[in-house]
């Protein structure tokens, strides 16, 4: 029985340290970085600063252990379907993600999704999470990405 080569465009990811570390920031989302405490979630909607957009609605948590984590919320009121609360938290988490090296601040952040978000494309909650970062003085000055946002 002969080996078989590798195929290309396989599930193995390049070694680490190569030229694509480099250029791009560590943009996975541990566990560590989400809040999975609902207490700590609730605590944003009692005592957390309020940024409403069309999209989403970014709730700082600010106090002790805040550490830039993120919650998201998909209340069932506003989107009454299980699949378009899943694409909704789905949509908010890859938006945050793919930004969280421009936020700043010992803040946690929850996003909670409004009705327009069951249309709407991963480009506009990206940008509407960057808008509503700025209001909220949480974008530092460093990393700005041009291309798709």
């Amino acid at each position: 029985m002969q080996a078989s080569a590798p195929r290309s465009g396989s599930a193995t990811s390049p070694p680490p340290g190569g030229a694509e570390d480099a250029v791009r920031p560590d943009q996975r989302l541990t566990r560590s970085q989400r809040l999975t405490e609902s207490r700590l979630i609730r605590e944003a909607f009692d005592h957390g600063e309020p940024h409403a957009g069309r999209l989403v609605v970014l709730r700082l948590r600010r106090g002790p252990g805040a550490a830039l984590r993120l919650g998201v919320v998909a209340g069932k009121r506003t989107l009454n379907r299980a699949v378009d609360r899943n694409r909704a938290k789905r949509l908010m988490r890859e938006a945050f993600r793919l930004n969280r090296f421009r936020f700043s601040g010992a803040v946690d952040v929850v996003l909670l999704a409004r009705g327009w978000i069951r249309t709407a494309t991963r480009q506009a909650v990206e940008e509407e999470l960057l808008k509503l970062a700025r209001r909220a003085g949480m974008l530092g000055g460093q990393g700005e990405r041009t291309g798709n946002v």
